[in-house]
């Protein structure tokens, strides 16, 4: 029993494939399967930024650290990557489903693109392929093949609070502006976040019973060079007082992957320092 409890975040020997994982959240996803053992399979689109970050990784945790430059709207791009990941590793164990586009739209001096009525329909297209189709491909091919594993494995969607409560739209307001002019948090953000907590619910009952897992994560705004003023507004929504740092969300990710959490699934984490319950 000792034994199992101190291994019971070990990932050493699993294939986790990450997309986004060059990003701000991708990164430390990683950082926190290689620390533990497991090996990070990197997807993004620059191969350069990939291969610098994967160097990274096993410089310092020597865990076989891979990447691939994939679009993840490229279904034959994914099939073809899964083949060469099961040749290498001759299994996948885990998914993370992190990318997303952060939606954001060219305002001209007449019109706020990012207001619903002006929401360019390419800006949305782009946005829920890559959030939504992108995270369904994936689960489709990476989850396939983990669902083949004796041992199952474990799909963690990355969603957002944004997924479970309205974005207030007065954080983004600028004193001074028409209401028609005022910056928002576009609509595809919450669609993506709210989308990827129904495809959750619907892989958790799929392969259950080959056990494969799958939760989502619905991590808070991070703390990343934001105006003093927004952060002051933003943290006067959220019991703990401040937004997340990067790396608070290590954690309940290392947890959703590994044998931690062997009997958790269809779950909707919310990380977010009590935003949702206010």
């Amino acid at each position: 029993m000792s034994n199992r409890l101190e291994n019971i975040f070990n990932l050493k020997g699993r294939i986790v494939v990450i997309t986004g994982a060059t990003g701000l959240l991708g990164r430390k996803h990683a950082e926190a399967i290689a620390c533990h053992g497991g090996t990070p399979v990197l997807l993004d689109l620059s191969q350069q930024v990939i291969d610098d970050f994967s160097k990274e990784l096993n410089d310092k945790y020597k865990t076989g650290v891979v990447g691939f430059a994939i679009d993840i709207t490229d279904e034959k791009a994914i099939e073809s990557n899964v083949k060469i990941l099961l040749k290498k590793f001759g299994n996948i164990d885990g998914l993370v489903n992190n990318a997303a586009n952060n939606p954001k739209v060219e305002d001209s001096k007449d019109v706020n693109f990012s207001r619903l009525e002006n929401f360019p329909l390419d800006v949305w297209n782009d946005d829920i392929a890559v959030g939504l189709t992108g995270a369904f491909l994936c689960a489709k091919h990476y989850g396939f093949a983990i669902s083949k594993n004796s041992n199952g494995g474990s799909i963690v969607n990355i969603s957002s609070d944004l997924g479970l409560i309205a974005p207030d739209q007065r954080l983004y307001a600028k004193g001074g502006v028409d209401n028609d002019r005022q910056n928002v948090k576009p609509v595809t953000y919450s669609i993506v976040k709210t989308g990827l907590i129904g495809l959750t619910r619907y892989l958790a009952t799929y392969w259950a019973d080959k056990n494969v897992r799958c939760n989502a994560m619905c991590p808070g705004g991070v703390e990343n060079g934001q105006p003093d003023g927004f952060l002051r507004d933003v943290s006067t929504r959220i019991p703990m007082g401040r937004m997340a740092t990067a790396s608070e969300y290590q954690g309940t990710l290392l947890w959703m992957l590994s044998d931690a959490s062997s009997y958790l699934n269809g779950a909707i984490i919310s990380v977010d320092g009590g935003r949702v319950v206010w």
